[in-house]
């Protein structure tokens, strides 16, 4: 006969669980200010007869403030002012802290306060039972004493009250932890963009196709909408022309459109040179601008204030000029009217002598003769010797003299900052290099 083997008795031993779970007791605090005008009007109203605050709400509870001007009650010496603060909602064993101030209007702070807060409590805290149940001091000031202090000025008194009400909450240990991801939809939107499933809508740009879908492009953009859904919108959507843009800033713009995300710029463009990723990313604010796409706009404005250089300042400031970008614009200001960018490539604009501003002429000469202001010589700063700048001088004309203005402004400013002495733009007397700071 065989044997039967029994189960280990170890596997039927109690196994310990140790569970746990934390009460946590705090309050939710709120403060009313409560004013009282025309107090002397209010004296005479007769022992018991109160002024009530508008009623306000804290930890979940509607509360009101109480003012008795002859006092709560006779027997309590009427010669006091009374001060309450009432449960005004329905509740029931309403537990809280409570602080009734009157305020000293002199500025030295030297309020009559009555507090539950910041201080131990041998009782915990007040319990309200019902509404209508009140906490409080009958005797909370003699009206002699109110009445010549700096608690009532311009017959104006100011009352104070604080309330923290108690909650108690008992947390336990968690069934599951469930790891929400972040948002998506870019990322579908942006597949659906290049599968091309489903798209109704075609535009040559450049000699390029791009298929889209009527819906997205009218939900991202008003112009697109208005083009698409619009009384005058295009009859042919299986070929729509897009004039003055290139075909990468239109792939760009579509990516934002359906991702929601600037795409890789320099990979568009087909190089890693960051000079071609910042003329990109001009192009794709005007078309940010020309489909009011704010968002784009104000990512693109963002990236060309972080990449202004010497080499795409004017043209950035024209393009900001253009599209009215006036944190860009205030931007590419600031830069140009740095000293070291107000220099030429092989020698200084000009020195200040003992603070004046002859070194400022010279800049405004200089930037007179690129306008076309003033017959002289060529402009010598480094950054009218851009081919930008040429652009800037013919596209918008209007803002050379503004750009003159505000340099002159910071040559005052930097005049100054140099003090007196043969000082050049770019170093001290000694032949230090300083880099000044503009404020």
């Amino acid at each position: 006969m065989g044997t039967t083997k029994l189960p280990n008795k170890d596997l039927f031993a109690p196994t310990s669980t140790v569970t746990f779970s934390t009460s946590r007791t705090d309050t939710v605090n709120g403060s009313h200010e409560f004013q009282i005008r025309g107090y002397s009007l209010s004296k005479g109203m007769g022992i018991g007869k109160y002024i009530a605050s508008e009623t306000f709400y804290i930890g979940g509870y509607a509360w009101a403030v109480y003012f008795y001007p002859d006092g709560k009650s006779p027997e309590d010496n009427a010669s006091y002012v009374s001060l309450f603060i009432a449960l005004a909602s329905e509740g029931t064993d309403v537990r809280a802290l409570f602080e009734l101030s009157m305020i000293d209007q002199s500025g030295r702070g030297r309020h009559k306060v009555h507090s539950h807060f910041g201080r131990t409590l041998e009782g915990g805290p007040y319990t309200l039972k019902y509404r209508g149940s009140m906490w409080g001091y009958k005797r909370f000031l003699r009206r002699a004493q109110l009445e010549t202090s700096d608690y009532l000025k311009d017959d104006t008194l100011i009352i104070r009250c604080s309330v923290g009400v108690v909650r108690s909450q008992t947390e336990g240990p968690k069934t599951c932890i469930i790891t929400v991801p972040p948002p998506d939809i870019g990322l579908h939107f942006g597949r659906l963009l290049e599968s091309g499933k489903g798209a109704d809508v075609n535009f040559e740009v450049d000699g390029e196709m791009f298929a889209a879908h009527k819906l997205v492009l009218s939900a991202r953009s008003p112009v697109f909408r208005a083009q698409l859904f619009g009384p005058m919108k295009d009859q042919n959507t299986q070929c729509i022309k897009v004039e003055d843009m290139k075909a990468p800033v239109f792939k760009a713009l579509l990516h934002f459109i359906y991702w929601d995300v600037l795409p890789d710029l320099g990979e568009l463009v087909g190089t890693g040179f960051k000079g071609a990723s910042t003329l990109m990313t001009q192009h794709l604010l005007a078309a940010a601008d020309r489909y009011a796409l704010e968002r784009l706009r104000l990512l693109c404005e963002a990236k060309l204030c972080e990449d202004v250089s010497i080499n795409t300042v004017a043209t950035t400031l024209a393009l900001a000029e253009q599209h009215q970008c006036d944190q860009l614009k205030a931007s590419c200001l600031k830069f140009i009217a740095l000293p070291e960018n107000l220099k030429g490539r092989k020698r200084l604009v000009g020195p200040l002598f003992g603070g004046d501003r002859a070194g400022w002429i010279m800049v405004s000469f200089n930037l007179l003769n690129a306008s076309g202001c003033n017959q002289g010589k060529r402009p010598v700063t480094a950054v009218m010797q851009t081919d930008g700048f040429e652009y800037l001088n013919h596209s918008c004309p209007s803002v050379i003299m503004e750009l003159l203005q505000y340099v002159a402004k910071a040559g005052e400013h930097f005049a100054v900052a140099c003090g007196h002495g043969n000082i050049s733009l770019d170093g001290d007397i000694n032949g230090r290099r300083v880099k000044q700071r503009l404020h």
